[in-house]
């Protein structure tokens, strides 16, 4: 029996009532994903023993009715650290890999009694929009398994999306929470650069990283956030701010709401459906007393430029401890030290992770450092006041998540600046360390459409109001691809 169709706190009635265990709700879990993976692929690990061992014990010590996620099940991003369990961030490097420590986000989980089935696929290192630069295979999309699931948390948004996983972590650094809840369907959010504590996060672009959560429905992304937000002495970018009910606002209405709407967000390159399901989202949010307005964000048309020279020049500092000397894949094929580090680089990364390592090492080299990285920092700065100005106006800014639906596996593979351009929408956010949530806003030849809200900084109860609004307004949450109901 499947239990994939029920909110967590549907499941945790359940459980509190012992109408079912957490181990039958474990081994249900474990079935779904069973039947599906092999079609799309979303897991890189699934860790059943660990599971059900968990399981087991919340069985033993009881359920608490006072803890919403005690004996709920879900699905991690294979770069965020797991005791004892193999974490590779989907890279030939760091195959076999069994972390000493637990990332502070699975600490998290731990405490509010959380089961972890699986450590999820995605691009290397997070270094992708696609889920195709995963060395050991390519998640699919739910919806239709010849089309990419999004990048970098491919997996995880596929597994929620397919009916796996009811909840699943990911990590946003341009785009890679919500562009893959775009295509998938479901809902995505990237919270506020400080937010979520990154310690335990293997980092790729340490101003931009973030880990935040997938759900079917608004309500359960709020609640999963809840559980892992909070301040983290092992961070020290991580916010002091008292961590609010990110559901205290749900179900609120947005009468006098006020809502930008960047023109460039509708320019050329956008396509005509997307867009017209985005327009179409817009006038819902006026029908529910909401007023809209459209604003300028000039210097938006330069976030992908920047944050290519930013991201990976943070990149190729992070990526320096992977040497083949401590941990992770060692070249066999070495004669003296420099081979060692050469060698095991050049064999245990792939194209993409070098390509990011090249351009940001070259970035931050002599001669060239004030023509890059320093200009893309003064262009940033922009951004966050085209943003500020903004905010000064408006309580919230909405448009497409993604330019396009989901595209053909393999169709833009070989062409990383096309690539690089599908996460010009979701970028700019990264870059002023905002909120952004994506939700499901329609479909463009049967697949899915997302919105992007984005908001102040640590305005997440602000975004889950709006994006709860337009999901109870609309049926677009309730829709399943054929594959949810194997």
């Amino acid at each position: 029996m499947t239990y994939n169709n029920l909110t967590i706190s549907e499941l945790h009635e359940k459980l509190v009532a012992k109408e079912i265990s957490a181990r039958e709700l474990t081994e249900s879990v474990l079935a779904d994903i069973e039947a599906r993976e092999a079609k799309v692929d979303s897991f890189l690990n699934i860790t059943k023993d660990e599971a059900l061992k968990a399981a087991e014990a919340i069985d033993a010590r009881g359920v608490r009715s006072d803890v919403l996620t005690d004996g709920i099940p879900l699905a991690v991003k294979d770069n965020i650290v797991t005791k004892d369990i193999e974490t590779t961030a989907a890279s030939k490097i760091l195959g076999g890999w069994v972390p000493p420590y637990d990332a502070t986000v699975v600490e998290k989980l731990h405490d509010a009694g959380m089961i972890i089935v699986g450590k999820t696929n995605m691009d290397e290192f997070a270094m992708g929009g696609s889920g195709e630069n995963s060395f050991y295979k390519s998640a699919k999309n739910a919806w239709n398994q010849t089309k990419v699931p999004g990048g970098s948390s491919s997996g995880s948004a596929s597994s929620v999306a397919s009916g796996q996983v009811r909840l699943s972590l990911g990590s946003d650094t341009g785009g890679s929470i919500r562009q893959p809840a775009a295509f998938n369907g479901i809902v995505g959010l990237k919270p506020t650069y400080g937010r979520v504590s990154r310690f335990g996060l293997i980092a790729f672009g340490s101003s931009l990283d973030q880990i935040g959560t997938f759900a079917p429905t608004v309500k359960e992304n709020a609640q999963l956030l809840q559980v892992i937000s909070g301040n983290d002495p092992k961070d020290s970018t991580s916010s002091q701010d008292a961590v609010p009910d990110f559901t205290g606002l749900i179900g609120k209405d947005v009468k006098g709401l006020k809502i930008a709407l960047p023109k460039e967000y509708f320019g050329d390159g956008i396509d005509q459906g997307v867009k017209d399901a985005i327009h179409a989202a817009a006038k819902q949010f006026e029908e529910l007393g909401a007023v809209v307005e459209e604003v300028s964000l000039p210097h938006s048309q330069y976030g992908v430029a920047v944050y290519y020279i930013i991201a990976s020049s943070e990149a190729s500092s992070n990526l320096q401890r992977f040497d083949g000397i401590r941990f992770g894949y060692r070249s066999k094929n070495v004669k003296d030290l420099e081979d060692v580090y050469v060698n095991s680089r050049s064999e245990g990364f792939g194209p993409e992770v070098q390509r990011r390592i090249m351009l940001g090492t070259y970035s931050l080299s002599a001669g060239y450092y004030d023509a890059y990285f320093k200009k893309a920092g003064q262009v940033r700065t922009l951004i966050v006041e085209d943003f500020k100005k903004i905010f000064d106006q408006y309580d919230l800014i909405l448009g497409p998540t993604a330019p396009s639906t989901a595209w053909d596996l393999g169709g833009k593979i070989q062409d990383p600046v096309a690539m690089y351009l599908a996460d010009i929408l979701t970028i700019p956010v990264n870059l002023a360390g905002l909120p952004g949530i994506s939700i499901p806003a329609g479909f463009v030849d049967e697949m899915p459409v997302g919105m992007q809200l984005i908001g102040k900084r640590y305005s997440e109860e602000v975004l889950y109001q709006a994006a709860s609004a337009y999901e109870a307004a609309t049926d677009w949450h309730t829709k399943k691809p054929e594959i949810f109901g194997i």
